[in-house]
């Protein structure tokens, strides 16, 4: 995608080292395979049902990482999906937190005490020095910050705050996994109104450089 282009020091991945071509495989590459954690492995199932899944019916991998983001501490990759429509027509995506680590110690025992299908708040952070796209996430009772949404759902947010009405957002906790690492401890789900004419992931950024080519 074109961001790609704006990042610095954005650097091709093995295999796809061309920008200007399409590639396809019959199977997960390696690039995103690594990401997945192996079903030897004994928090396997524990890791699954962080992310909301049955460890009995493992879901498809790619389904997998949507949630998981596919995250290493070698880099700074994240896979995420294009939100669509729901059954109802309506926007629906599921997160973890991000941000949590950065946290003073109040927020992290607010975390501790959060309860599954507890109502969180959307709060645009434009004065955040490090992004002012931020959207943080705020506890309803006490306006606690408890993290913030991913940086690639924050557009999406903010077009959806300037046309749907504050009834229309429902963000709940899914999932809270006090044994997990940071970056899963909290899952969420966020639910909007679809504007008529609305598409999300529709920045600048999310648009790809290639357009019908064939596939490599």
């Amino acid at each position: 995608v074109k961001g790609a282009r704006s990042l610095p020091g954005f650097q091709t991945f093995p295999g796809m080292e061309s920008l200007e071509d399409m590639y396809e495989w019959s199977e997960l590459p390696p690039l995103l395979a690594n990401r997945l954690l192996d079903p030897a492995r004994s928090e396997y199932q524990q890791w699954l049902q962080w992310s909301g899944f049955d460890p009995e019916n493992p879901p498809d991998p790619l389904l997998v990482l949507s949630v998981t983001e596919g995250q290493r501490q070698t880099d700074l990759i994240e896979v995420f999906p294009c939100p669509q429509q729901d059954a109802d027509g309506c926007y629906r995506t599921r997160f973890f937190l991000h941000g949590v680590r950065w946290l003073p110690q109040c927020s992290l025992e607010r975390i501790d005490r959060l309860q599954r299908g507890e109502r969180l708040l959307l709060m645009l952070d434009f004065c955040n020095q490090a992004d002012p796209h931020a959207v943080a996430v705020r506890t309803d009772t006490e306006r606690t910050l408890v993290g913030y949404i991913p940086r690639y759902l924050a557009h999406d947010v903010q077009m959806l705050v300037g046309t749907c009405s504050p009834d229309s957002f429902d963000v709940k906790v899914c999932r809270l996994n006090r044994d997990a690492p940071l970056q899963q401890r909290v899952l969420c789900q966020l639910r909007a109104c679809w504007p008529e004419g609305f598409s999300p992931c529709s920045g600048e950024e999310f648009q790809p450089i290639v357009g019908d080519r064939v596939p490599r």
